[in-house]
């Protein structure tokens, strides 16, 4: 996708779109198993020289999972492709997320700061792998499980922005709610509480929490995300029920990053929350 977002951008919700076993998925599946059957190699063969079982070459063909972006690289070697797999990288990338979320996700990758206001779930960027497969788990309607492998895998790729190079500025606020919820069991709530303790001490990213008890909050109005592009851009993204719309006006963008400003002085400062999320982790 390129930067150049139109404003007041909106993007429907469609599984059909971004599930696997549809669409792009299943257009590079047949592409592979020609490759393959054309270089005389069984799924076996195939598997092996690349890292993988005979039972994931083939649900890639079937285009019921979607491969990431160095399987298509070995196997765009070993069957000699000459670049014919590799040309649908951007394009599977993009597939490994709901439709609604796609173009947010390309801009999320390249971009050079990143604002989230949380007040649901802990952001996806700090979520845990058995936290995201929690929240896919009880969503309803229920996901198969292969879309929840599916959508988990995409949402951990998501977290290599934080050792990239250059370092994007991230930044975070969470409603404390967020954080008391209990969603997957205790377990899940610890190990979540401990990535977020974590993460919060990489020198490129502050994690601030809302406090239930504050009498003022400018973000009652929900969840919402600040991009900065590589060319200066600013872009905002809000996501709701079954839509979500990319922003690009500059009246818009202004009046969220507003917002977002008060929130931050509203919440905790970084070092309180952190200490907040140390003393729920010791409670829990």
């Amino acid at each position: 996708m390129s930067e150049e977002v139109q404003a007041d951008q909106e993007v429907p919700e469609s599984e059909e779109e971004s599930e696997p076993g549809s669409g792009i998925a299943v257009a590079f599946g047949r592409l592979l198993k020609r490759l393959r059957t054309q270089a005389g190699m069984e799924r076996a063969e195939l598997g092996a020289r690349t890292g993988y079982s005979a039972a994931t070459i083939a649900s890639y063909e079937q285009g019921r999972r979607i491969p990431n972006a160095k399987f298509i690289r070995q196997a765009d070697e070993v069957l000699n492709a000459r670049g014919v797999l590799t040309d649908f990288i951007e394009d599977m990338e993009k597939a490994q997320y709901p439709a609604f979320f796609q173009d947010a996700a390309v801009l999320e990758k390249k971009a050079v700061a990143l604002h989230f206001f949380a007040v649901q779930t802990v952001p996806g960027l700090l979520q845990t792998e058995d936290y995201a497969r929690a929240v896919f788990t009880v969503r309803r309607p229920p996901l198969d499980e292969a879309t929840i492998e599916q959508r988990v895998t995409a949402r951990l790729a998501r977290q290599e922005i934080f050792t990239r190079k250059p370092m994007p500025t991230i930044s975070f606020v969470m409603e404390e709610a967020v954080l008391r919820k209990r969603l997957g069991g205790r377990d899940v709530v610890r190990g979540q509480l401990e990535q977020i303790l974590l993460i919060g001490q990489r020198p490129n990213v502050e994690i601030q929490v809302m406090p239930d008890v504050r009498e003022e909050h400018a973000g009652l109005s929900g969840r919402f995300t600040l991009i900065e592009t590589m060319k200066g851009r600013r872009i905002a993204y809000v996501e709701a029920y079954k839509s979500s719309r990319l922003f690009a006006d500059r009246s818009t963008v202004r009046e969220l990053e507003e917002r977002y400003g008060l929130l931050r002085a509203q919440a905790l400062s970084p070092r309180e929350s952190l200490a907040l999320v140390e003393k729920l982790l010791g409670e829990t």
